[in-house]
């Protein structure tokens, strides 16, 4: 057995999207792995059998979207073809399709569109409903003749120098500048090979649910011009006629998802009233068709995967109706589990365990899913009465790697209980002293839970106590606890240093002389905080962090809605507050040296934002150091390129051996 290595990264296998054959014989999933060599990350299509266990069926290494066309086809999209991937670019969008039979083994091309795809819908043999994206600087391309397509870009590249914003927002992180781009609703026709847009040129498509028949359509949309709301629309597309239907039963309202429940429509969604933009989403049902609305339950759970972790890569499904039952992922306590709902608003946990269920399917009440279990890295279990495992990509992490094994912590405060986890450092002896590095996460409506976490794992490697706690704002413990509107820096901080008190108390053998603090987006903004308000860290790691709500709210991509709900005012009506509540305020009060982390293309956290507080601690003689990853973006620590994740932690190992380890 041995440490792990901050390189070990590169051989851990991540799966996602795990989906039935229509028949429920078998399974296909996607595996992702890294290739350092080019620098990104390859996925493939396996198949799981109960009775055959697991093979590989593609080996393009270069995967997006799969559907199952039948019990014995798949359909993927997939650049394969070197002339595809010479042509594509942003003016010459391709999205190609490609069958493959289970039973031979060989992909070959179906069809090739001129859209960049993000999600496909089989009808039929012949015809697709497609989301895929729409850029009104270069219109409906597909409709030109190639002499009239080719003087388009030429026009659209004379532009290229410059952009032209006349709406908010006007970027988005991992997608760059949106002005005026949309994810658009078609049909596409393979036997004409035509494709039709079923949504106007201003409608934003986030999701579609198809009814059992294929008759109808169920999607969510934000249609704007100038300002985008925080508040949505459903619509139904009847797929013989392609005629669109308001059905949006609610006004000022947020739909998170909506689908076909027997013969009624069930939806969630939120109208931000009592909690604000964060808030855990209600459960309605339908009975005519979006006309009017009964509300069937108010689960205090949050209906999504909020729990932390480094070693995931893709998405899949985290809601589906089966039979009469919604079942969701949720995020429940410490962990993320599977439950279900019934139409009468009953919620049922049907996962038991600890850890996190990543993405599901489920076929006549058996359920496979992809998650992290104990120490665990990503597998696939089945579930059906009791869990068990069905894959082992990752058993050499267990077999070969020292873990440090994380001892819970509950913190009793004056407002109640938090909860937390220290790891100890690896090959820890009895009679030695050892630094500590407190960290916090994002969010903050995210949540930290005794799940494998590559960064953790190698910082007890290195000779670290590591600690990290879900203080309020955190999710998994119900609306209330999470709200801290307006409370940043106060609720939030009291119950961070109430937990590392607490930790010093039970674990002696840490250097309370040798503190380090880390953290990312709000875990950046909470470090930024922390270092204007107490010297009792040596040495600190703000990443991707948020230093003045002022600015923020002009820049992110979500400022300015989520400034105003969270920091509760605007730079016109409560300039103080804002101002009072940014850790820039408090720059000249930092004695930590600070490593800055940020990301050129975030445009989540901007950019400025990590530049102000570095340059306020430069100005007032404070040892720090910005590190800047050029083509990344928020999502750098987690999906980022693998050299530039290997960069960052080598930045941060070095930062907390130079102050921690002297």
């Amino acid at each position: 057995m041995e440490n792990i290595k901050l390189k070990d990264f590169i051989d851990y296998k991540s799966l996602s999207n795990p989906t039935f054959s229509p028949n429920g014989e078998n399974l296909a999933f996607n595996l992702h792995t890294i290739n350092l060599e080019e620098n990104k990350y390859n996925t493939d299509i396996f198949i799981w059998n109960k009775d055959h266990g697991i093979k590989k069926l593609t080996s393009s290494c270069d995967i997006e979207n799969f559907l199952w066309k039948d019990d014995k086809t798949l359909l993927f999209k997939s650049l394969r073809d070197k002339k595809d991937k010479e042509k594509k670019d942003s003016k010459h969008p391709i999205s190609t399709y490609y069958e493959i039979s289970l039973e031979f083994g060989e992909a070959r091309r179906a069809f090739s569109l001129p859209i960049n795809v993000s999600s496909i819908y089989y009808l039929n043999e012949d015809k697709y409903l497609l989301i895929g994206d729409f850029n009104q600087a270069m219109g409906d391309v597909y409709k030109l003749s190639p002499d009239e397509k080719q003087a388009k870009i030429d026009r659209v590249k004379e532009d290229e120098s410059y952009e032209v914003l006349d709406e908010i927002p006007f970027w988005s992180n991992g997608a760059g500048f949106t002005n005026k781009k949309r994810s658009r609703l078609y049909l596409y026709e393979s036997k004409k090979d035509q494709v039709k847009e079923l949504t106007d040129e201003f409608t934003n498509v986030l999701s579609l649910s198809l009814s059992k028949d294929k008759k109808r359509a169920l999607f969510i949309c934000s249609s704007f011009i100038d300002k985008m709301s925080v508040f949505n629309d459903l619509f139904q597309l009847n797929i013989e006629s392609l005629t669109l239907e308001k059905v949006s039963p609610i006004k000022n309202f947020e739909y998170t998802y909506a689908d076909y429940i027997g013969d009624k429509i069930i939806f969630l969604g939120t109208d931000m009233k009592a909690y604000g933009v964060n808030e855990n989403p209600k459960v309605y049902i339908s009975h005519d068709l979006g006309k009017t609305y009964v509300k069937i339950g108010e689960p205090d759970i949050s209906v999504y995967n909020s729990l932390n972790s480094d070693v995931r890569y893709g998405d899949g499904t985290s809601l589906k109706v089966a039979g009469d039952y919604l079942y969701f992922i949720g995020s429940k306590n410490y962990s993320s589990n599977l439950f279900k709902l019934s139409v009468d608003g009953r919620v049922m946990q049907v996962t038991k365990n600890e850890g996190s269920v990543d993405s599901f399917d489920i076929y006549n009440e058996e359920v496979v899913f992809v998650g992290l279990r104990g120490l665990n890295l990503q597998e696939l279990y089945r579930f059906k009465d009791e869990e068990s495992k069905v894959s082992y990509f990752n058993q050499w992490v267990m077999d070969s790697k020292k873990l440090s094994k994380p001892n819970f912590l509950q913190v009793s405060t004056d407002d109640g209980k938090i909860s937390g986890w220290v790891y100890p450092p690896i090959d820890l002896e009895k009679d030695k002293k050892y630094p500590g590095i407190l960290y916090i996460h994002g969010g903050p409506k995210t949540l930290y839970g005794p799940v494998f976490t590559h960064e953790i794992q190698v910082l007890a490697s290195k000779g670290y106590f590591v600690f990290y706690l879900n203080p309020r704002g955190s999710d998994g413990y119900g609306n209330a606890f999470a709200d801290i509107r307006g409370e940043y820096g106060n609720l939030d901080y009291k119950d961070i240093m109430d937990f590392v008190d607490s930790v010093l108390e039970d674990y002696p053998q840490i250097l309370r002389t040798h503190l380090g603090l880390a953290g990312g987006s709000y875990g950046g903004y909470m470090t930024n905080w922390i270092i204007g308000h107490t010297n009792r860290f040596k040495a600190s790691v703000s990443q991707r962090s948020i230093s003045n709500w002022i600015s923020f709210f002009g820049q992110s991509d979500i400022g300015y809605y989520f400034a105003p709900d969270q920091a509760k005012g605007t730079p016109w009506d409560k300039e103080d507050k804002l101002w009072d509540n940014s850790p820039l305020k408090y720059a000249d009060k930092v004695e930590t040296p600070t490593l800055f982390i940020h990301a050129q293309e975030d445009y989540r956290c901007p950019l400025s934002e990590g530049l102000q507080m570095f340059t306020a601690l430069k100005y007032h003689g404070v040892e720090s150091k910005m590190v800047i990853f050029k083509g990344e973006d928020h999502d750098l620590s987690r999906s980022g390129k693998p050299k530039a994740r290997i960069r960052r932690m080598e930045e941060i190992l070095g930062w907390f051996d130079k102050f921690l380890k002297k």
